[in-house]
């Protein structure tokens, strides 16, 4: 038997919140930085880009990806059990990235220098995003909905 007390919330705990927060404002920042200055950023990471590259117009269109993405994370911070499926395709994109980045690096497309941004960009938000779609997953699956 379970009692009103066991029942699953739809308040979202706070640390969820929290990290969408961060991850809302570390995407906008991440990606602005890289809209205004392509060609530095990709300096920083051991690109150099000589003036008939597009790497900096390609880069500068990551980084606007990057940027919609911590937009879609400040929504989901609202409510992170019914935005969870903004949640889910940021998490997809931590995962397929890196895995789409080994792929490049190791043929020789891109530089290994430039993977030190998945640390940032993707790895340390798998272990909360993970953490939040299970317990959306638990909640509903106790509550019966999908």
């Amino acid at each position: 038997m379970q009692l009103a007390a066991d029942a699953p919330s739809s308040r979202s705990p706070t640390w969820m919140r929290s990290w969408l927060i961060a991850a809302a404002v570390y995407n906008i920042v991440w990606g602005a930085a890289v809209i205004v200055a392509p060609a530095t950023t990709l300096r920083l990471l051991g690109v150099t880009p000589n003036s008939t590259d597009v790497w900096p117009a390609l880069w500068g269109c990551i980084g606007m990806m990057v940027a919609v993405y911590g937009v879609g994370y400040a929504i989901a911070s609202r409510d992170p059990f019914s935005h969870w499926p903004i949640v889910l395709v940021g998490l997809l994109g931590k995962i397929l990235g890196p895995i789409g980045f080994v792929i490049a690096a190791s043929r020789g497309e891109l530089p290994w220098s430039m993977g030190w941004t998945l640390l940032s960009n993707d790895v340390v938000w798998w272990v909360p995003f993970g953490m939040m779609l299970w317990r959306v997953a638990k909640l509903h699956g106790a509550s019966g909905r999908a």
